[in-house]
């Protein structure tokens, strides 16, 4: 998703307020999987206003999409506000990526996504094609937005999160698993989950569960 934001390893040195930008948006996903909300924010608008320098609006609202698929990634579903405002002014591309993160993705807009993104708009449920922990999540709640996320989808956006070290996530996917043990009648399961999520933090602590 970072490489969304135009940034390139390779041609005419990159500029200040792009590697500026691409630096606070990677603290910004980190700090809001790990629920650190007034972090995440702060960082968040700082990419956003290195973008504004530009005058370009389709640059700016990669910050507001990347800010909308972290939130896909643990479960926390919206319309993506910040985009909407600049749509008008934006490429199909974009167009395109606030499609997949809503499941909403139209055969024109998922040929303009990566391979792995087109697999998951599909309905295929893997969650290998993607690159980094966060496309991976972010992949696996499109999934669970459509209907199509898969008992081992659910279970391998748990340990994704886990590996990683964010709460937020992790608590998201790991309700779910809950759900879905609940649902199957497999108390020992659903037993191991809750005591599994209480590590993460207490019932009386948490947010309300997506």
């Amino acid at each position: 998703m970072t490489a969304f934001l135009g940034a390139c390893s390779s041609g005419p040195p990159v500029p200040d307020w792009s590697l500026s930008a691409h630096g606070h948006v990677e603290r910004a996903r980190v700090a809001w999987l790990r629920g650190q909300d007034r972090v995440a924010a702060r960082e968040f608008d700082l990419a956003r206003a290195d973008m504004a320098r530009t005058g370009r609006p389709e640059l700016v609202a990669r910050v507001e999409l990347n800010r909308c698929a972290v939130r896909v990634a643990a479960l926390d579903f919206d319309d993506c506000p910040g985009f909407a405002p600049l749509a008008a002014d934006v490429t199909e591309a974009e167009r395109a990526y606030v499609a997949y993160l809503q499941g909403q993705t139209t055969p024109a807009q998922a040929a303009l996504l990566t391979e792995a993104q087109r697999a998951v708009a599909g309905g295929r449920a893997s969650l290998g094609g993607a690159q980094d922990a966060v496309s991976q999540l972010v992949a696996a709640g499109v999934l669970f937005r459509q209907g199509q996320a898969t008992p081992e989808v659910v279970a391998q956006a748990a340990e994704i999160a886990s590996h990683q070290g964010w709460p937020r996530a992790l608590l998201a996917w790991l309700g779910v698993q809950l759900r879905l043990a609940e649902q199957r009648g497999d108390a020992q399961e659903a037993a191991r989950l809750r005591r599994r999520m209480d590590l993460v933090a207490p019932a009386d602590k948490r947010l309300a569960a997506p």
